[in-house]
């Protein structure tokens, strides 16, 4: 069975508002990475380089460390609905 893909074809539905809320916050992918490894969350630079490239999946951890580093919500995240 095939995993499940958006309709463009990639592995996830936040990569660009990811890269807004990156930059918007003006983080480096090593920034954001170092932040939430300093908030116990296991996600390295790499990680946070194929999301945005939406080569890669993301958890539920993910998505909830996510929206806490940022203080945004997962409708948003997932979405763009503020």
């Amino acid at each position: 069975m095939s995993r499940p893909r958006t309709q463009s074809g990639g592995k996830n539905l936040i990569s660009q508002r990811l890269i807004e809320l990156r930059r918007e916050k003006n983080l480096s992918q090593r920034d954001l990475a170092h932040a939430l490894q300093l908030a116990g969350y296991d996600m390295d630079k790499n990680v946070i380089t194929r999301i945005e490239t939406n080569k890669r999946y993301v958890t539920d951890l993910e998505l909830k460390a996510l929206t806490e580093i940022f203080e945004v919500s997962y409708e948003y995240l997932i979405e763009g609905k503020k």
